[in-house]
């Protein structure tokens, strides 16, 4: 039987201020790169009006910035001229030629290919080719991140962000907030280490003190805790006086993630 975390007056302020941080980005629709996915606006725009897009995005997030990798739907449509599920179910030699053309678009041009055309062949075949279904009215987060995580190449990690992102930045209601959870990822996990959430760096750890921090809805602190790791706690020289936790943050400065993610993703 576990045992729930309690909480140090420290550890309290550090998650009031990433609560208020996160209802300030709710109220202006914020998402990972401060106002939109990506710095090009067609790309920005085909990701918030293409429920498919929005899942090939979640793919294409991982090994490379995050503004590159929601980029990725856009490009990859420009290289091969649609985004035809049927098409990119019957051909991933297509999608890895395109994938491949200079300048690459993913570092995994092998295996981003493979996952792009199961995706489709899943989107057709479970969801109609609709991929709003996954989290249809009336879903839970539990559901939703089980049927993200279904999906080659969308493991829990990213199936939590894409959770994450789909109240934030499309305003979807779940139910079951309570049971989501932040993301395992390099830039909550370094954000949680130095803020003193946790001692240790394991997606247990992490998850439980989301948890612990914030019990109704664990998962509305990913957001947050990911822009002020990507904005100001960074992994050589932080920005501690700018940062949104500087005068709450222990400044445990020494802490950085090790192992998964950490030397790619930082």
């Amino acid at each position: 039987m576990s045992v729930a975390l309690r909480l140090t007056a420290a550890q309290m302020a550090v998650v009031a201020e990433l609560s208020a941080y996160g209802r300030e980005l709710d109220g202006a629709g914020a998402v990972q790169a401060g106002s939109a996915f990506t710095d090009i606006a067609p790309a920005d725009e085909l990701i918030r009006s293409s429920p498919e897009a929005f899942v090939f995005g979640v793919l294409f997030t991982q090994g490379i910035p995050a503004e590159r990798a929601w980029a990725g739907p856009y490009l990859l449509k420009r290289r091969l001229g649609h985004l035809d599920l049927a098409r990119l179910a019957a051909d991933p030699d297509a999608i890895d030629r395109a994938l491949g053309m200079k300048p690459a678009l993913h570092r995994f041009r092998h295996t981003l290919p493979r996952w792009i055309a199961q995706a489709a062949d899943r989107l057709l075949s479970e969801y109609r080719g609709d991929a709003s279904r996954i989290w249809a009215p009336g879903s839970s987060v539990t559901e939703v991140s089980d049927r993200l995580s279904a999906f080659s190449g969308i493991g829990r990690k990213k199936a939590a962000m894409a959770v994450a992102l789909l109240g934030s930045a499309f305003g979807v209601v779940l139910g079951g907030t309570e049971c989501g959870t932040v993301a395992y990822d390099v830039q909550v996990r370094r954000v949680f280490l130095r803020a003193g959430l946790v001692e240790r760096d394991t997606p247990g750890d992490v998850s439980r003190a989301a948890a612990a921090a914030c019990p109704q809805a664990p998962g509305s602190l990913d957001l947050p805790t990911w822009l002020v790791g990507r904005q100001t706690c960074r992994p050589r020289a932080p920005s501690c006086d700018v940062c949104r936790l500087g005068a709450v943050c222990p400044r445990r400065v020494w802490f950085t993630p090790q192992g998964v993610g950490a030397a790619r993703n930082a």
